[in-house]
């Protein structure tokens, strides 16, 4: 039984595992000291040409897992995915052989022109039949599944047939596909929509959730006086945020964690000071599903 125990209790360790955004200004001290995280994640975009990046990326390979997380296969997109485009992905998975391969509920090419953005996809029957398609896609190129991340909204779909957690659902069920739960993107969508966070969680199929993405966001005054949230990247993880992935861990466990950090990037310490905030606050829900802490210790540490 003790045996079983302590098994348990590092397989949650392992999930617990947190990481961080790869950027190119941390690339050169990555290499020379390495941080002390369990993980880095970069954009596969930025990587899909041989060159002096792709080799800086294969010798962090050699010393930490990699996670791609892609933003231009365009799921969405109802001109299907772009044949190059997946077949440098693949290239680049067989490469670096990546922990996760990971895009976005999004659209962003369209007639053979990419957007500089990643486009919301509404939650319709027939926008699901597409996304489905496209990942499906995919995941043959690949040969492994993909994780699909819910996306920040700023405005609703007049003609939506269905909550965006169950457009997830349905396409984890078609699909076989993962999921990546943004809980930065997920609480400015709850404020810009006027959702309810919570109810969103529990309409997700925890089972698929292979990950979670914490960031930061800005406030925007819009038109009429109106506050928007924007998914910028570019500040700590605010405690909002970190209130609601408490909520995701008592609910789902430990997932590998990432801090991703995009605009205004600070130095590396800062970074990996958010990522054992979120590993330290993983462990602490672990252990209290354990009884190994109280209520009043795990919100200590979610301080």
């Amino acid at each position: 039984m003790a045996r079983a125990m302590t098994t348990a209790r590092r397989d949650d360790e392992r999930q617990a595992a947190s990481g961080i955004g790869l950027r190119a200004v941390h690339v050169a001290e990555v290499i020379a000291r390495p941080p002390p995280v369990a993980w880095l994640e970069v954009h596969a975009e930025n990587y899909m040409a041989d060159g002096p990046g792709l080799r800086a990326l294969e010798r962090i390979r050699a010393f930490r897992p990699i996670s791609l997380h892609a933003v231009g296969l365009s799921l969405g997109s109802a001109d299907g995915v772009d044949p190059e485009h997946l077949a440098r992905l693949r290239r680049l998975v067989d490469r670096i052989d990546p922990m996760l391969v990971s895009d976005h509920l999004a659209w962003s090419r369209s007639g053979g022109v990419y957007l500089n953005d990643l486009l919301p996809v509404p939650c319709t029957r027939e926008a699901l039949d597409v996304v489905a398609s496209n990942v499906d896609a995919v995941q043959a190129r690949l040969g492994r599944p993909l994780l699909v991340e819910n996306p920040s909204s700023y405005l609703r779909f007049r003609g939506a047939t269905m909550p965006e957690a169950e457009f997830l659902s349905e396409l984890v069920r078609r699909t076989g596909c993962r999921l990546v739960c943004d809980v930065n993107n997920l609480y400015v969508t709850a404020a810009n929509l006027g959702l309810d966070a919570a109810a969103y969680l529990d309409a997700l199929p925890g089972d698929a959730i292979d990950e979670f993405h914490l960031a930061g966001h800005c406030a925007n005054d819009a038109d009429g006086g109106v506050t928007i949230l924007i998914d910028d990247h570019g500040s700590a993880v605010s405690d909002p945020v970190w209130a609601l992935y408490q909520d995701a861990l008592e609910r789902f466990g430990p997932r590998p964690t990432l801090i991703e950090w995009d605009t205004d990037i600070p130095p590396l310490h800062v970074l990996v000071e958010q990522a054992h905030r979120a590993g330290a606050l993983a462990a602490a829900v672990a252990r209290r599903v354990d009884g190994a802490v109280g209520t009043e210790d795990l919100h200590a540490v979610a301080r």
